[in-house]
């Protein structure tokens, strides 16, 4: 299983970036999708996750400024950034999980850098 994550970037303040991550070697329609960030010198904080019923997890951070959405039959997740803000600069990681009794199943993308000019 590999999941590729794309869209960061260099934006400035007020700016907008599209993050999108595919999936490939399975198939994840049962998966929750989502996504989180790691700032420099700061723990990964959970930004987003949609359930494969497309009920919808934010960060307080982010709400009203983010959307996700996903298309489970391309195995793909997207995250809409609109209104940025330096404070959101980070290290975009994407993943998809199920939980699988006692465990959880989990993926994890490479990582994609989003920075944030003030």
């Amino acid at each position: 299983v590999q999941l590729q994550a794309s869209g960061g970037g260099l934006v400035q303040a007020g700016g907008s970036l599209r993050l999108s991550c595919a999936a490939s070697g399975s198939t994840f329609s049962n998966y929750v999708m989502g996504w989180y960030r790691q700032a420099p010198g700061k723990q990964r904080e959970l930004v987003a996750l949609i359930s494969s019923g497309g009920g919808i997890n934010f960060a307080e951070s982010v709400k009203g400024r983010f959307t996700i959405s996903r298309d489970s039959a391309k195995n793909t997740v997207h995250l809409q950034m609109n209104s940025l803000k330096p404070e959101d600069t980070a290290v975009y990681y994407c993943t998809f999980r199920r939980t699988v009794v006692p465990g959880l199943i989990e993926y994890w993308g490479q990582g994609t850098l989003v920075t944030v000019s003030s």
